[in-house]
């Protein structure tokens, strides 16, 4: 399984990330307001002010200051690793 660095020591797995995207817009600011009500939401952004939503295929999202245009690099580069193999 391959894990992606999503800020101050938090992992996921790269497998299961449908979408990084920015938290500014009204939809997705409904989409972490819903998942807070239903309990599927993962704050890792460690006070620090949310750059980037994870949108994952287990139905979590989560939060993370890391800009999402890093993770999407992370995101990428461990699939052109495996890739190589």
């Amino acid at each position: 399984m391959k894990l992606i660095n999503i800020g101050f020591g938090s992992m996921v797995a790269a497998e299961r990330v449908l979408a990084i995207v920015e938290p500014d817009s009204a939809p997705i600011k409904r989409v972490i307001q819903e998942a807070k009500e239903r309990g599927m939401l993962i704050d890792a952004s460690y006070g620090r002010k949310t750059a980037a939503v994870i949108l994952m295929d287990t139905d979590h999202v989560i939060l993370s200051s890391v800009e999402p245009e890093l993770l999407g690099r992370r995101w990428s580069d461990k699939f052109q690793e495996e890739e190589r193999k």
